[in-house]
This record gives structure tokens, C-alpha cells and sequence, in this order.
């Protein structure tokens, strides 16, 4: 049914279909030799049909899970459940795996390769070793430094095996010697409300996703305590918020996995002794009943009203209790949403090395970047990583330049595999910090979870091979390849406008093709079904953004010909033409697939995609099949407008007011117009390619979105300044004696922030030097949104050029966000 719909898409995309092929098939020739070898001839290779898996006797328990972990992945992704022996076999015709710590394996005589005890590793080090000497059969040894580096090399060894129905293999002898780069590899698993999955899974659930996360080199999980910024209660909790702590702290000590703890301090206040006594007994009621605990981390600022100053008294007190329950624990803290004097005076506090203290987290809302922490601070304090891995907007890291369709449909929360942009990501943390635990609110992200893993274990690890392991360990042996080679496509989705994106259906087609070639079993895999839901999410959203687009274009057709019909017989064929976007249409076929994987993916993962359906939190929160039909064009503010119209008295009101509509964005003879949210209509902002070294736009402007039904598209998208970085527009070619004019739109959704507008002149010196003009002084943004004119100091254009500059409070604290201007027309304000 779908494949049908596409191939009607197709039409209507064949203008942008041969740019597209280029770009593309370079971009795949990056991982072709990857992918044509994984393709490669199965009949070959070393035969573990028949293995058996040797483990010594005196494993540990974490040893012994790891042992469990490889025999039950490999039973259920192949149908054969391996023996567990403990004598070496005598039969020299019969495949062994051997497991564990190199030195155990040593110490048994019947184990003669001198690669078992040849030297040490690391911590969390381990060596994979295959011996196949002619006329045996295959030896794998999993040789781990320690227990961590059994689990870690059984998970290396998982990652590299073909397993297909019945059938177990490794394609080429394994020689592998690894240990990690980075000591903290971890993820925070939040069991509360505000989650898109993790409030319906219970302990078996957990426990899959653990190992999952091991597999890929996680060593710390991080726990949420019943009580932060959240709901007391999830309808979907399938045990109370503390049993469940409880049985993941206890999962993590199983495999021998750190537990940190996520712990906001929530009460207003800690200043005086009976604050304190309460806010500690509340974390000894947790804290004592917890199995594991290895760490706690206290953000300062985001969440939790407390000044900072009390928040260092309460978690000074609280670190001598940890001390108490959980001995050697170490003690984080953040300094997320700030103001620049607290900020100021926290990393005042900082620079007189507390020894309690551990270290500094680097988390969201973080003022300054990793690497200007480390200059900060003394450097016994160590920098860990709390990077947002689950957001495209509005977040630490969002989307460059994300397509305000996807915005305003798929939202913050989407399914979204970012392979390429999490490792220019991880890139900040690489020479700075000694880890990673990273910010998740759910499955959505769970690619990134892995890509992250592998990046803190192997700095150098290239995104293509950690997808290829994704693919073949979770998709299969058979599929593998081409499902990993469909999420890197998925990123590509969202590279440029949507509108002429060439890579969305090509995308869908490629899951559609491994789609029908599924046995059951692919069909059910949550994995699986996320990738298809994108898929077919964003070539839902594009075909309806071709339709919408020429719909609206024919809409203004008709408001130019008002003189002739009349303004209300082109207010009325206006009207008719924008209401073909309610009629049903091909692509509605792609909705109904949308919606029968939403209901797949609560079924499999739990995952909450709709509130009304599936019971989720709030539509930012992952809701995004409640956003499928947002318009994509301006029909709901055009409506509105024609409402207003119609009001008006006489019919040459009436036309003038259907003019402004047509000339919306011309700003007349002589003048220049820029949509700022729209990266291909915002020529006058000043801004480099600068993505690679701040993709937190920390420095750098960035794009924002709000939508409101009562606005304009390009309203629903902005350019912003973080905190104290301005956003700068440049003109040339002005004329010199002319008066000018800017008009602007100020937008988003911080309207408590004031802003200033200013001009920025040079002087004709040799060694020029900038001198402010102000146009407006800071003022707060005008609510209900709509445009503001302002007059140009004539000074600021005497030289034929004109710098505009934008600034909010540089010292506000929260995201940062705050200029938020959505369009600008600088207007020729005398006649050229």
C-alpha cells in the first residue's frame, strides 16, 4: 500500500533526485567497503555451530553473567543454546570458547596457547584470541584482564559473530587486544514519569537493556530517585519508583556495573539546621536501601530552587553520610542554569579544591564549554561528561539547522539516530573529561547511547563501524549492514530543507526493501520498528510539505487576482484552495503506516508516542504522532487574516489589506529582507561554518522554534544568541546618504527577556576600533507577537555599510535563550 504512495511522491520529486544521487553516493562510499564485505559470502569463515563455551568453576558472579550473557544472546538470535562446561573437552574435533580472566584460564593445564597469560591490560582490559591450527577445531578465547574485561570481551566477541538461524560463525580468525580509553562509559536510565519508554519497563526489561548497553563497552548506569522534577506516579510504572531503584542498583552489581545517582535537591530551601537534617534524611531513606552505589551527582541549578551556597553546605553534610553507606563513593556536581554571578561564585568555591569532592559535571545548560571548565578549575577536580543525547531542539545540542517542518511535527523528543553528529559531539569531551554519562529520557536515542559508548571506550572509533556492529549484533547477520546503513540515511533526513531533500524517500524506499524481506521475528524488534517509524514519519512530513507549499502558492494566486474578482470571491477561492490540505490524499498511506507503528512500538518497548493513545506525559515529550497533521503552511494565520479582512468596512481596505499578505517579506526599493529561521533566507546574518568546533552554538547563533497556532511559518522559527553571544547582521552596498529603517519580528518563547538592538560603527581610523549606537535600548519583546519598526541612527550607514547587533542579558541563567528574532527588514525609510 505504502510502496504505491511513494512511487506518486517520487513524480514530484524528480527535479532534486539527481543532486541528491551525488552527494549521496559519496556519502555511502564511505562505508561501501564496510558494507559489501558484511554482505559477503556466509559459507565461508569459522564454523561455532557447534561450540561449547568453557568457563572455569571459580568464576565470579559478574564473570559468570557475562558467560550467561553470550550463551543467551547467541540461543536467541540463533535458535542454539551452547554448553556450559567446566573440563576443558578432550575432543580435539570440538569448537570451544573458553571465557574468563586470562589468569584463570592460565591456571588450567589443558589450556596450552601462551597467549592466556601473556602479560596485563588495563583495567577493563581484555585480549580475544583464535587459535586454528590444522587438523583442530576452532579455540576462541575471551581473555579478560579483570571482571569488567571478561564482560567487555564477551560483548567485543558478541558484536563480531554471524549469527543466523541455526547457524553460528565468526567470518575471519578474531585477534583483538582492547582496553578503554575513558574510565566513565555511562547512561542515565531515569525511571519516572517524564520518560517516553523507561516508566513501563519492569526488571526483566531493565535487565535486557543493561546487557544491550554492555555490549558496547557501558560500565556505569545512572539511577533518578523517586523524588526529582517530576510526577510522583506514571500509570504505566509497572512497581513503585523505590523497588524499582532497588532492583536496577542491585541488575548494575550483578554485572559488576557502577550505579551513580542523579539526586536534584528539591526542597526551596537548606539554610537553616532543620533543612538540612530533613534534605539528609530524605537521601538516607534511599541511600540505605540501595545494593550499589558508586557515585551521586547534585546539579546545581537544573532542577531545584535552592541558592547554590546551600546546596554546597547540604552536599557537604550529605557527602559524609554517603561516605557512611556507601564507602569510597564519589561526589559530582553541575552547574547547570546558572546566573553568571553564581556561576561566578560557585567556580570561586571550586578553585579552593574541596577534597570531598570528586569532581564537575558538564551537563545542559552549562554556561561555558568543557574545555573553558577545565581552564577553570584546579586539576585534581575531574570533568564528567553529561552530554543530551535525546533531543533535537531546544537542548543542549540540537539539530543545525533543523527544517522547521520536522520541528514543528516531530519535535524535541523524535526517534533520532545522530551517528555523525554525536561524534563531533563527543569531540568537546575527548582531552577533558574522564567520562561520559549520558542525559536520556528514554529509548529514542538508544543509537546514540551505543555511538557514545564505543567513542569514550575508542576516541578513534569511526561512527560507520560502531553502526555495522549495531546492525549485525541487534537487526541480524543478514540485514544488518543494510539497516545500518538506513540510520545513517535517516541522519541525512534532516541535513537541509526538506522541501528539496532528495534523501527522505530514497531512505524510506530502503526500509521498505529490507522491510518486506523480514522474517517475523525482525518485524517485532523494537529497533527495527523505531527506524521504520522514522522512515516513514519523515516521508510523511516531506510529500505533505510539497502539497501544502504549491497549495499556499496557488492560494496567493488567487489574492492577486482580488482586483479583478472582488476581495471576498478571492478571499473564497483563497480559502478553498488551502482547504485541500484537510482532504484525504495518497500519502495518507504513509500516516496509517505511522500510526500502525506507534501502536507497535508501545506494544514492544512501550513506547508513549501519543498522550491521548498511549498515555505519554506531554506532547514534547515524544508525542510527536499528536503532531503528524500540524500544518506546514501558513493556512491557520492566513485564515485569521481573512477573518480580520472580512471585518474590515469598505472593499479598499479590503485590498490594501490583502496586499500587505502578498508583500509580506518585500521590503521595497532599496531594501533587503531576511527570514532568520530559515537557513537558506537569512543572507545578512553573520555566521561561519562553525559546527565542528561549537556544536553547543555556544558562540555561535543558533536556531530556535516555537510554534503557535495564531502564527506565521516563519515565526515558528528564530535565530538566538546563548547568553552573553550576540546575534550580528551585516549590509553592504547601502547607500550612504539615504535614511533606513529596521523592522523586526521578535519571536520564541522567552518573552520575560529584554533585548537590545544596536548599531555597530567603525571609525576611518588605520586601526579601527567599534563604537555602539543605540537604536533600542533593552525593552521586552512585544506581546501578541508582530512586527516593530525602529530608525537607523543615519551615522550607523554614513559609510555604505551597516552592522546590526542584538544582545540580551548576558548574565540571565536558565538555557540561555532569550533574542529569539524571527525576521528582519531593513526599509529604505525616504524614496530611493
Amino acid at each position: 500500500m505504502a510502496i504505491g504512495v511513494t512511487n506518486q511522491v517520487r513524480v514530484r520529486q524528480r527535479a532534486f533526485m539527481a543532486a541528491w544521487a551525488i552527494s549521496w553516493l559519496w556519502l555511502a562510499g564511505l562505508a561501501w567497503g564496510d558494507a559489501a564485505d558484511a554482505n559477503a559470502d556466509q559459507s565461508v569463515g569459522i564454523d561455532l555451530t557447534s561450540a561449547k563455551v568453557f568457563a572455569p568453576a571459580d568464576l565470579t558472579g559478574p564473570e559468570t553473567k557475562a558467560v550467561h550473557l553470550l550463551v543467551d544472546e547467541i540461543a536467541a538470535r540463533t535458535r542454539l543454546r551452547l554448553e556450559i562446561v567446566r573440563d576443558w573437552p578432550q575432543d580435539e574435533q570440538q569448537a570451544v570458547i573458553a571465557v574468563g580472566q586470562a589468569k584463570a584460564l592460565a591456571a588450567h593445564a589443558t589450556v596450552a596457547d601462551e597467549r592466556a597469560s601473556s602479560g596485563t591490560l588495563p583495567a577493563e582490559g581484555f585480549r580475544i584470541v583464535t587459535e586454528t591450527s590444522a587438523g583442530r577445531s576452532p579455540t576462541i578465547f575471551v581473555l579478560g584482564n579483570d571482571e569488567r574485561g571478561v564482560l567487555f570481551g564477551v560483548g567485543k566477541l558478541l558484536r563480531s559473530l554471524e549469527m543466523t538461524r541455526d547457524r553460528l560463525a565468526l567470518r575471519a580468525p578474531l585477534e583483538v587486544t582492547a582496553a578503554p580509553a575513558m574510565p566513565i562509559r555511562g547512561h542515565q536510565l531515569g525511571y519516572r514519569p517524564k520518560t517516553n519508554s523507561y516508566d513501563g519497563w519492569d526488571l526483566p526489561q531493565w535487565e535486557q537493556y543493561l546487557r544491550d548497553l554492555t555490549v558496547f563497552g557501558c560500565n556505569t548506569i545512572e539511577l533518578i530517585p523517586p523524588r526529582s522534577d517530576d510526577d510522583a506516579d506514571s500509570p504505566h510504572f509497572p512497581r513503585p519508583p523505590l523497588e524499582m531503584m532497588v532492583g536496577m542498583s542491585q541488575l548494575a552489581d550483578d554485572y559488576g556495573l557502577d550505579v551513580s545517582l542523579w539526586y536534584p535537591a528539591m526542597d526551596a530551601s537548606y539554610a537553616t539546621e532543620a533543612e538540612i537534617a530533613a534534605g539528609l534524611a530524605e537521601w538516607r531513606g534511599v541511600l540505605s536501601k540501595l545494593p550499589r552505589v558508586d557515585a551521586i551527582f547534585l546539579p546545581f541549578g537544573d532542577p531545584g530552587e535552592a541558592p547554590p551556597e546551600q546546596l554546597v553546605a547540604l552536599l557537604q553534610r550529605q557527602a559524609v553520610q554517603l561516605e557512611e553507606l556507601h564507602a569510597g563513593a564519589q561526589v559530582w556536581v553541575s552547574l547547570q542554569g546558572l546566573t553568571q554571578p553564581q556561576f561566578d561564585d560557585l567556580i570561586d568555591f571550586l578553585r579552593t579544591d574541596p577534597t570531598w569532592l570528586t569532581g564537575v559535571v558538564h551537563g545542559p545548560q552549562t554556561r561555558v564549554s568543557v574545555a573553558k571548565l577545565r581552564e577553570l578549575l584546579p586539576r585534581r577536580l575531574a570533568i564528567r561528561g553529561y552530554p543530551d543525547i535525546t533531543h533535537s531542539m531546544r537542548c543542549e545540542y540540537p539539530v543545525p539547522d533543523w527544517d522547521v517542518a520536522y520541528a514543528m511535527t516531530e519535535g524535541r523528543e523524535i526517534i533520532n539516530p545522530r551517528p555523525l553528529d554525536e561524534t563531533t559531539i563527543f569531540k568537546q569531551y575527548r582531552d577533558h573529561a574522564v567520562g561520559v554519562v549520558t542525559y536520556s529520557e528514554g529509548c529514542n536515542d538508544d543509537l546514540n547511547k551505543m555511538i557514545w559508548s564505543q567513542l569514550c571506550w575508542d576516541p578513534a572509533a569511526r561512527p560507520i563501524d560502531s553502526l555495522q556492529d549495531y546492525g549485525r549484533y541487534f537487526i541480524g547477520s543478514d540485514q544488518g549492514s543494510d539497516f545500518a546503513l538506513g540510520l545513517l540515511a535517516l541522519e541525512q533526513n534532516w541535513r537541509g530543507p526538506l522541501l528539496t531533500n532528495g534523501t527522505v524517500l530514497t531512505t524510506l524506499q530502503q526500509f521498505q526493501a529490507i522491510e518486506q524481506a523480514a522474517p517475523p521475528a525482525l518485524r517485532q524488534n523494537w529497533r527495527f520498528q523505531q527506524a521504520l517509524y522514522r522512515a516513514y514519519y519523515d516521508a510523511y512530513q516531506q510529500a505533505r510539505l510539497v502539497e501544502e507549499t504549491a497549495q499556499e502558492a496557488a492560494a496567493m494566486e488567487a489574492l492577486i487576482q482580488a482586483e479583478a474578482l472582488g476581495a471576498e470571491g478571492a478571499l473564497a477561492r483563497a480559502e478553498a484552495i488551502l482547504a485541500r490540505a484537510e482532504a484525504p490524499a495518497p500519502h495518507d498511506a504513509l500516516a496509517a503506516r505511522v500510526k500502525e507503528l506507534a501502536e507497535a512500538l508501545f506494544q514492544s518497548i512501550r513506547m508513549q508516542l501519543s498522550v491521548a493513545k498511549y498515555g505519554a506525559i506531554d506532547v514534547n515529550r515524544g508525542a510527536n504522532l499528536d503532531e503528524l497533521d500540524v500544518p506546514l503552511n501558513n493556512r491557520r494565520w492566513l485564515r485569521r487574516k481573512f477573518a480580520a479582512i472580512r471585518a474590515l468596512s469598505s472593499e479598499q481596505a479590503k485590498l490594501e489589506a490583502i496586499g500587505e499578505i502578498l508583500h509580506w517579506t518585500d521590503p521595497g526599493p532599496g531594501g533587503f529582507y531576511d527570514d532568520l529561521g530559515n537557513p537558506v533566507a537569512q543572507p545578512h546574518l553573520v555566521r561561519d561554518d562553525f559546527y565542528p568546533v561549537d556544536p553547543g552554538f555556544l558562540s555561535h547563533p543558533t536556531l530556535g522554534f516555537r510554534s503557535d497556532p495564531r502564527w506565521r511559518r516563519s515565526w515558528c522559527t528564530h535565530v538566538d544568541g546563548l547568553y552573553a553571544t550576540p546575534v550580528t547582521m551585516h549590509y553592504d552596498n547601502l547607500d550612504p546618504h539615504a535614511r533606513y529603517k529596521v523592522r523586526v519580528v521578535y519571536a520564541g518563547e522567552s518573552f520575560d527577556v529584554a533585548v537590545k538592538l544596536s548599531a555597530v560603527a567603525s571609525d576611518d581610523s588605520s586601526a579601527p576600533t567599534e563604537r555602539e549606537i543605540e537604536i533600542h535600548p533593552f525593552r521586552p519583546k512585544p506581546q501578541p507577537v508582530a512586527p516593530v519598526e525602529f530608525d537607523v541612527p543615519a551615522a550607523a550607514t554614513a559609510g555604505g555599510e551597516l552592522t546590526l547587533r542584538w544582545q540580551s542579558n548576558p548574565e540571565r541563567g536558565g538555557p540561555g535563550r532569550g533574542c529569539q528574532i524571527a525576521e528582519v527588514w531593513l526599509l529604505r525609510a525616504d524614496e530611493p
